[in-house]
């Protein structure tokens, strides 16, 4: 697993022209084995009004073997107007989205994939 760069995005059916980098990520805080928060901002395309996202990673080993991962986003916003649609985004796509991120690393720790800061 890469933690760390800049996403890059597919070709998609709305947007077929449009590949390469989706905005960079910056880490703004790292403790090994322990916590992170990092920001994406400097999106490369609008992104229904956010200015940014952050999100902290914190574990804490529940006994041998059995670790709690709690994962909290915030997506940010400057513009008042499309508020109803940033709460209706957050709600729908971008839990559902995280959710799928969470077991995406749970799959990787059940494979004993190994889990790179690049």
């Amino acid at each position: 697993m890469k933690i760390g760069g800049s996403p890059v995005t597919a070709k998609r059916y709305l947007l077929p022209k449009r590949r390469g980098e989706a905005s960079p990520d910056k880490i703004l805080e790292r403790r090994d084995n322990e916590y992170w928060k990092i920001e994406v901002s400097d999106f490369k395309s609008w992104m229904l009004g956010f200015s940014k996202f952050v999100g902290e990673w914190s574990t804490t080993e529940l006994q041998p073997n059995k670790i709690l991962i709690t994962y909290t986003y915030t997506l940010h916003s400057e513009i008042a107007l499309p508020y109803p649609l940033n709460w209706l985004f957050t709600k729908t796509f971008w839990r559902i989205y995280m959710k799928k991120v969470l077991e995406n690393v749970r799959r990787m720790i059940d494979n004993n994939e190994p889990y790179l800061y690049l």
